[in-house]
Order: C-alpha cells, then structure tokens, then sequence
C-alpha cells in the first residue's frame, strides 16, 4: 500500500488491511496477534478484531 492509501484508511481497519499494509500475508498476521507479538493495536469485537489505523500509522513511520 502506499502511504497516501494508508492515511485515506477510516479509523479502524480489518486485520487483512493491516497486513497488507504492513508487507505480510494474512496468515501470519493471524499467528502474530495469537502470539501477542502483532506491532500494532488489535480490538477485539465479538468474534472479528480490528486494527486501530492510529497505531498502523505510527508502527510504520507515518505522521
């Protein structure tokens, strides 16, 4: 993705969005968050989590 498609993103995004943001594939953005080593903020929503778009920003250096 680039940064002007990461800064458009609304304020909480899919996990899937994150990874892709983030140069990974789904799966092991999955295996990250159950290890607790995901570098960004996961919410938990019922039985789907989100990704907090703030803290995608600042693991990747966007101001």
């Amino acid at each position: 993705m680039s940064v002007e498609e990461v800064r458009s993103l609304p304020a909480a995004v899919s996990v899937v969005t994150a990874a892709r943001a983030l140069g990974i594939g789904s799966d092991k953005a999955y295996e990250l968050i159950k290890a607790g080593e995901f570098p960004v903020q996961v919410i938990p929503l019922g039985q789907t989590q989100k990704v907090s778009t703030a803290s995608l920003w600042k693991a990747l250096g966007i101001g």
